[in-house]
């Protein structure tokens, strides 16, 4: 039943689905999420590729997707010579929708450094706007169901080159990686561009993708914030219709007023 101001009516939604995923490497379980059962390829390469489990879509040997009972096995064989990456690495996740950190074993496994990204190019506010205007028409699943998050790189030349639906915005954007890295996508010319808040992990998996510039509908943490200014990532969030707001790295945004680098607020 719907409520709104003018009284109760039947109403219809669809619900994103959910359902366990199981990243299993050599025959081992690395980590099972909560996810969305869709573009599961990319999700198997990108969670990889984000962990640190491999460094490039083609250590992965073999794919297989696996449809269970209960949930889903995404199994994995690696080159050989990664087996000893993987007793490094290696961990159980059990975790809830949306929770990026579950089973870390370590604070400084939580808060790792994250990659340095590249100069890569200059971005106008014009551009950033439109790269987030082309997000929201592109969310088909979303458009049906109103729950999940999108992740998406955008390029001058091409516009969206790819994006990703979720439920967990983390696996998004382990989904986005994984689709770039297949497609041997060059991150450095482009902007990631999340429908979340913008976390720590969120920074490191950005990284991770090599891409100069994130923007964002909702606001980062301050440790998102730090994470990107040391990383040489662009930062910019709130965006909005009407504008947004730059964390870090200014100089990657020109135009915004004439003869200077950027009109927005730096929050340090």
């Amino acid at each position: 039943m719907r409520w709104t101001t003018d009284g109760v009516a039947p109403g219809h939604r669809r619900a994103p689905e959910e359902t366990a995923v199981a990243l299993v490497h050599d025959a081992s379980t690395t980590a099972v999420m909560m996810a969305t059962p869709a573009d599961l390829e990319d999700f198997a390469v990108g969670f990889s590729l984000s962990e640190g489990i491999v460094q490039s879509a083609d250590e992965i040997e073999t794919l297989d997707i696996v449809e269970l009972d209960d949930g889903i096995e995404l199994r994995m064989w690696l080159k050989p010579d990664k087996a000893e990456r993987i007793a490094e690495r290696r961990r159980n996740i059990a975790g809830p929708t949306g929770c990026g950190l579950c089973g870390i074993d370590s604070i400084s496994e939580a808060v790792r450094p994250a990659a340095v990204v590249p100069a890569g190019r200059v971005f106008t506010p014009r551009e950033i706007m439109t790269a987030m205007a082309a997000v929201a028409p592109l969310q088909e699943i979303n458009h049906q169901t109103r729950a999940v998050h999108a992740a998406a790189f955008w390029t001058a030349t091409r516009g969206i080159v790819a994006l990703r639906e979720d439920v967990g915005r983390h696996n998004a954007l382990d989904k986005l990686a994984g689709a770039l890295a297949r497609d041997k996508v060059i991150a450095s010319d482009g902007i990631v561009l999340l429908t979340s808040r913008v976390s720590v992990e969120m920074v490191q998996k950005t990284a991770a993708i090599g891409a100069p510039l994130i923007a964002a509908v909702s606001a980062p943490t301050a440790l998102a914030v730090r994470m990107a200014d040391a990383a040489g990532i662009t930062l910019a969030a709130i965006a909005r219709a009407d504008g947004f707001e730059i964390f870090t790295h200014p100089g990657r945004v020109t135009g915004a007023v004439p003869g200077k680098e950027s009109a927005y607020v730096v929050v340090a």
